[in-house]
C-alpha cells in the first residue's frame, strides 16, 4: 500500500518548503565555516589557491578528482579521442570486426601507457581463467576468480606483482591496480557465462576483445559480457532516433557538472572541514548533518562523471553500457545504495540474486548478502575500515527484510489494510526517514573517516537529542516524502506506457 497513494498538492508543497528551507540554513553554516577556516594551518595540505580575484581557495582533499583533472587529464583527453576516432573510422570501413579493432586499440594502448611486462601479467590472468573456465564448473570459476582477486588486494602478493612493472610515473598504482581488478572481474564475468553455454565455451579471442576494450579497462565500469558480447556482435550497428543528440545532451551535462564541481569546491570545503574534528565539532547540529550528506552527494557526483563521460563514450561506439548509479538524494533503501552500478550489476546477477533468488526467505537473503558484502570487501580492500562498513551495510539490508517481514504478520498486515492509502504511504515513509540517516551514517566511514562518522552519530543521536534529532527526523521525513511522490509519477507513467504498448 501506499505506492501509488496521492498526497495533497499542499501537502507535498509544505514538504518542499521545509526541505529547501533546511538545505540553505545547513548551507549557510558550511559556507560560514569554509570561510572562516580559509586559511586555518590545519588545512594548508586540502585546501590550495585557486580563484585570486574572488579572495577564494579550493577544496583539492580529493585525490582522484585532483588527479583526473590535473596529470591525468591529457591522458584521458589523448587516449580516449583516439579511440572515438579510431572507433569512427572502423564502424564505417568494416563495422563486422570493430569489436577486433577496439581489442587492436586496447591493446597498443595497454601497452604503450604500462609496458610490456604489464600486459604479460594481465594476459596471465585471462589466460589462467580462461583455462578454469574450460572445465564448465560455477564453483570452480568462481574460487579462481576470487583468488586471483586477492592476489592483487592482499598482501604482499599485491606489491610482488605491481614490482614487475617499471617505471615510476604518478598513475603507475592507480592504473596498475585498477586494470588489474578490473581485469579479473571481467574474466569471472565471462568464465561464468561460458558455463552457462549449451554449445561450449566462448574462445579466449572474445575474452580479449571483451577485456581490451579501452573505454572500460582501467576503471570501468564492468559490463557483464552477455551483454558485451551480445552488442558487440551487430554487424550493421544502427542509431536509434534522436540518439546523437542525446549523446550531446549528455556530454554537455557532464561538462556543466565538472565546472560547478569546481565553483562549488571554492566556496564548501566539505572534504577538508572533517579531518579537523576539533573544528568540526564548533559546528552546529544542522551544519554537521549538512556536512556528512553533503560528502555522500559529492562523491555520487563524482562517480557519475567519472561513468558519465565513459559512457559517453560508449554510446558512441553503439554500446549501452551499465548506467551511472541511482542519487543519494534518491535513496532511502540500502538495496539501493551503490555508487558504481556496473560492479553492482555484476554482484546481483553472479552473487545477490543468484543465492537470494526472489529476496523474500531471511535465511536465502542473509546468505546472499554476507557472500555479496565478502566479494565487496575483497574488492575493495581488507581492511579495519571497511571491514565495519561492509558489516553494517549488510545488517542495513538484512534489517529492511526483517522489518518488512515482522509488519506483514497478521495483526500489523490487517491494520495497514483498514488505513487509508495516504496514511500508509506516511507512516512508511517516517520509516524511510530513519532508513535514510542510516545509510548516510553507514557510509561516511567509508567516505572519510570512523572518527568522522562517529561525531555526527554521537551529536545528531545523542547530544543533540530531542531538539535535533526530532527536527532532523522530519525534515529527512519531507525528503523521503518528495522522493515517494516521483516514484508515484514513474510508477504511473510506466503503467501508462505499458497499457499503451498492449493496445498497439
Amino acid at each position: 500500500m501506499g505506492v501509488k497513494a496521492m498526497l495533497p498538492s499542499y501537502e507535498l508543497g509544505f514538504y518542499a518548503l521545509v526541505v529547501t528551507c533546511a538545505v540553505l540554513y545547513s548551507g549557510s553554516g558550511i559556507f560560514e565555516a569554509s570561510r572562516d577556516s580559509m586559511n586555518r594551518k590545519a588545512f594548508r595540505d586540502g585546501i590550495k589557491p585557486g580563484w585570486h580575484y574572488f579572495g577564494r581557495k579550493m577544496d583539492v582533499a580529493d585525490f582522484e578528482w585532483v588527479m583526473w583533472f590535473t596529470s591525468f587529464r591529457n591522458i584521458i583527453i589523448f587516449a580516449l579521442s583516439g579511440h572515438v576516432l579510431f572507433g569512427k573510422i572502423c564502424s564505417m570501413a568494416v563495422p563486422q570486426h570493430r569489436a577486433v579493432m577496439y581489442m587492436i586499440y586496447g591493446l597498443l594502448a595497454v601497452l604503450a601507457s604500462m609496458g610490456l611486462l604489464y600486459l604479460m601479467i594481465i594476459l596471465s590472468h585471462c589466460l589462467l581463467l580462461y583455462s578454469v573456465a574450460l572445465a564448465k564448473q560455477r564453483w570452480l570459476c568462481y574460487v579462481a576468480g576470487l583468488c586471483c582477486l586477492a592476489s592483487f588486494k592482499v598482501e604482499p602478493f599485491g606489491s610482488w606483482q605491481s614490482g614487475f612493472v617499471m617505471g615510476a610515473f604518478d598513475l603507475q598504482e592507480v592504473l596498475f591496480f585498477g586494470g588489474c581488478t578490473f581485469t579479473i572481474m571481467r574474466c569471472m564475468s565471462f568464465a561464468l557465462e561460458s558455463c552457462g553455454r549449451d554449445e561450449g565455451i566462448f574462445s579466449i579471442f572474445d575474452l580479449l576483445k571483451y577485456n581490451f576494450y579501452l573505454p572500460f579497462f582501467f576503471f570501468g565500469p564492468v559490463m557483464t559480457f552477455d551483454q558485451f558480447h551480445a552488442q558487440v556482435s551487430t554487424r550493421e550497428p544502427r542509431r536509434k532516433d534522436d540518439e546523437m543528440k542525446n549523446i550531446r545532451v549528455s556530454a554537455l551535462l557532464h561538462v556543466g557538472a565538472i565546472v560547478a564541481v569546481d565553483i562549488f569546491f571554492h566556496f564548501f570545503y566539505i572534504l577538508t572541514l572533517p579531518s579537523d574534528l576539533k573544528f568540526v565539532n564548533r559546528l552546529s547540529d544542522w551544519s554537521l548533518a549538512g556536512l556528512a550528506y553533503s560528502n555522500l552527494v559529492y562523491d555520487w557526483v563524482k562517480a557519475a562523471v567519472m561513468f558519465g563521460v565513459i559512457n559517453t563514450i560508449t554510446r558512441l561506439d553503439h554500446l549501452d553500457p551499465p548506467q551511472p548509479p541511482k542519487c543519494i538524494t534518491m535513496l532511502y533503501i540500502f538495496a539501493e545504495t551503490h555508487f558504481d552500478r556496473g560492479i553492482n550489476d555484476w554482484l546481483c546477477k553472479y552473487v545477490y540474486d543468484h543465492l537470494g533468488e526472489n529476496h523474500d526467505n531471511i535465511l536465502k537473503e542473509l546468505v546472499a548478502s554476507t557472500s555479496t558484502f565478502a566479494i565487496t570487501t575483497l574488492w575493495l580492500g581488507p581492511c579495519q575500515l571497511v571491514y565495519i562498513w561492509s558489516l553494517l551495510n549488510c545488517f542495513g539490508l538484512n534489517f529492511e527484510l526483517w522489518v518488512q517481514k515482522f509488519f506483514q504478520l497478521g495483526p500489523f498486515a490487517k491494520l495497514e489494510a483498514k488505513l487509508s492509502g495516504a496514511m500508509s504511504r506516511r507512516i512508511r515513509a517516517a520509516f524511510g526517514a530513519v532508513n535514510f540517516w542510516a545509510i548516510v551514517l553507514y557510509n561516511i566511514l567509508a567516505l572519510n573517516s570512523l572518527e568522522f562518522a562517529l561525531l555526527v552519530t554521537k551529536r545528531l543521536l545523542v547530544m543533540g537529542f530531542p531538539v535535533s534529532t526530532l527536527s532532523i527526523w522530519f525534515i529527512t521525513y519531507c525528503g523521503v516524502q518528495l522522493i515517494k511522490e516521483r516514484e508515484r509519477i514513474l510508477a504511473l507513467q510506466e503503467e501508462h506506457e505499458a497499457d499503451k504498448a498492449k493496445l498497439e
